[in-house]
């Protein structure tokens, strides 16, 4: 997750905790939340596997909708 040393530093910056400055981070993410790293791997699994052979040159975002725009 977000715990590293910049959550940290920017945590302390603000005067709150690092659980509260994710809380309010997650917020701003249309999907409301964090990706889980299970998430990535299920898509993953997804592009490696037999039923994703007809997909080619993709760019696949696992953002929760945070990039504005198409690709």
């Amino acid at each position: 997750r977000l715990r590293g040393a910049v959550a940290k530093a920017e945590a302390e910056r603000r005067g709150i905790t690092v659980d509260a400055m994710l809380a309010e981070r997650a917020k701003l993410n249309p999907a409301g939340r964090f990706g889980e790293p299970e998430e990535f791997g299920l898509a993953c699994a997804f592009l490696c596997g037999a039923k994703a052979g007809f997909i080619t040159g993709q760019n696949i975002l696992l953002d929760g909708g945070a990039f504005p725009g198409t690709m």
